[in-house]
């Protein structure tokens, strides 16, 4: 590994697997990345599952926050923070239960965009019932740090951890509409969208606690794989899959739903829309027996706009590759994204 640190390797995309598989992932004893019997590093998620008896599990996660600006349209950088915690305990089949957060702040900041910050962060866990059971907080000098960063650790406990494993024949589901988070801080960093006026863009940002406890206590194993689509988007979700699965993933672009305007954004800037993040919906691969009951059941708990996109399936070519059929009745490869797409997106 030479050279510098770049922007890209911040992205969630293939220079972000790069960069740790070089630091952290290839310098560590197998027996080292997870805990004894339960998930860790081992199968790279945004979390990971400890045994404490009984058939249960601990489900902790760890993300940071930096996103510019720290208030945008739908949201701010502590509903963010929050909900991204949240959901990351949620995808692994945890029922959130305790969170921590670490916030710096540049010296200078304004005290009210402090603490409307903060009264989103503390509003979106009363909301959810989660307990904030510690924390710190520093000061860095002007010019040291743009604005505000914060760290968060959410908690949880699992009957049953998720591991992202999906099968031959798994379908691939959606909840909803895809890319708004990514399309709107894409617009605010061009200027295209003003605070509070989003140019019809409003980001997706949500806990998703609604959604995937009751999927989890209806469905249980027949869920293999949940995720939910931030850095990188679909495109990386699906990567990460086929490859650590070894199949390849068959997806519908007519089955994806986009909505117009992030598509026309994404499309005027040259990115594709499946490589904008999300932070509030859901990917799952899930037993084709039940894949159809599991999205009517999705719109009856309020996600109306959740659909099957595609199909996971055995390779004999194209083994960890993402096909997908675009609208005009070809077939490319969906490759995992590269570059600083959006830089400071959550």
């Amino acid at each position: 590994m030479e050279g510098v640190v770049r922007l890209a390797h911040g992205s969630g995309g293939v220079e972000t697997s790069q960069i740790l598989e070089a630091l952290v992932f290839s310098r560590l004893e197998e027996r080292l990345k997870r805990v004894e019997g339960g998930v860790g590093i081992d199968f790279p998620d945004d979390a990971a599952a400890i045994p404490i008896g009984d058939g249960r599990y601990l489900v902790v996660t760890i993300d940071s926050y930096t996103v510019n600006p720290p208030f945008f349209p739908g949201g701010d950088i502590g509903v963010l923070a929050a909900s991204g915690s949240i959901n990351d305990v949620l995808m692994m089949g945890g029922r959130p239960i305790a969170m921590l957060d670490a916030i710096v702040v540049e010296e200078g900041f304004p005290m009210e965009d402090l603490r409307r910050i903060v009264d989103s962060m503390l509003r979106v866990l009363r909301e959810e019932g989660v307990a904030l059971i510690g924390g710190d907080f520093k000061v860095m000098p002007k010019g040291q740090l743009d604005k505000i960063a914060i760290a968060t650790v959410g908690i949880g406990v699992a009957e049953r951890p998720i591991v992202d494993r999906p099968k031959p024949g798994d379908r691939i589901i959606v909840s909803g509409f895809l890319g708004d988070h990514g399309a709107v801080i894409l617009a605010r960093q061009m200027g295209i969208a003003e605070e509070g006026a989003g140019g019809g863009l409003t980001s997706d940002v949500r806990p998703l606690t609604k959604l995937m406890i009751p999927l989890v206590e209806k469905y249980g194993e027949r869920v293999h794989a949940a995720r939910d689509p931030t850095r990188g988007g679909l495109a990386m979700v699906l990567n990460d899959w086929a490859k650590a699965s070894g199949t390849v993933i068959v997806v519908e672009e007519a089955a994806v739903p986009i909505r117009p305007q992030v598509a026309a954004y994404a499309n005027m800037l040259g990115i594709d829309p499946l490589a904008l993040a999300s932070e509030g919906a859901a990917v799952l691969a899930v037993d084709p027996d039940v894949a159809d009951d599991v999205v009517e059941h999705m719109r009856r708990l309020g996600f109306g706009n959740a659909a099957a996109i595609g199909e996971v399936k055995e390779a004999e070519k194209y083994r960890g590759y993402v096909l997908l059929k675009t609208l005009v009745g070809g077939l490319r490869i969906l490759e995992a994204p590269r570059g600083d797409l959006v830089p400071r997106i959550c």
